[in-house]
């Protein structure tokens, strides 16, 4: 970013990126007009306590198909401080790679079982913790035969700032075709969940993903 603004390159996309990307200079907000901006947040985030669980539609039902993981993760400030109370909102595919989506005409297989949505707020330290589905991966472009790789999508408030990204999952034969991993380059690594012991929970795999909004180390934006 400088003074007089920066254009953002576009790059290889899945038909909706590229319609998102700003088309003009992006020119920096006065100072003393910035708190006119300012999303207003409320100063607590309310959730019901099985929002969590995304392995399940609700606590009594049955679990959804597929591998179940835990995702554990601390959302700190661009100055390291953690962020507390921050919400996080998850959404994913299921095991089978199909969205509970009125958009997804994939034709892929859809499971009664998962819903594919989930909430969930930081601890006092910023912690967090949810249970998904290990998505599928899914043909997004059949005009060129490119695949998404697996991948959880997440956006987190708090504060005054929202960030929308995606957790990645290591060794994924279509990481490096994606195009968050084109545009990244090898700062894509920040947006891969890191493999760690599951510790006796009641899931199969487990990935530890660290989100930092905004700075120099930020987690990429989708």
């Amino acid at each position: 970013m400088t003074p007089q603004g920066r254009i953002l390159g576009i790059g290889p996309t899945d038909n909706t990126s590229d319609q998102r990307t700003p088309r003009q200079r992006l020119r920096l907000i006065p100072e003393q007009a910035r708190s006119s901006f300012v999303p207003v947040v409320p100063a607590r985030f309310i959730t019901r306590s099985h929002e969590w669980d995304m392995t399940r539609t609700a606590p009594d039902r049955p679990r959804a198909a597929g591998v179940p993981i835990e995702v554990t993760g601390t959302v700190r400030t661009q100055s390291g401080r953690p962020l507390a109370n921050a919400l996080l909102e998850i959404w994913s595919a299921n095991h089978y790679g199909r969205y509970r989506h009125v958009e997804d005409h994939s034709g892929l297989k859809l499971d009664e079982n998962h819903l594919g949505l989930g909430r969930v707020l930081t601890d006092e330290d910023g912690r967090y913790k949810f249970w998904a589905i290990s998505p599928g991966a899914y043909l997004a472009r059949p005009d060129i035969g490119r695949w998404r790789p697996k991948h959880i999508h997440m956006s987190i408030s708090g504060g005054s700032s929202r960030l929308i990204t995606q957790m990645y999952f290591p060794d994924e034969p279509n990481n490096a075709a994606d195009p968050m991993a084109i545009l990244m380059g090898g700062a894509f690594e920040r947006n891969i969940g890191k493999p760690r012991d599951v510790a006796g929970a009641d899931v199969d795999e487990a990935f530890d993903f660290d989100i930092v909004m905004g700075g120099r180390n930020a987690t990429f934006f989708e």
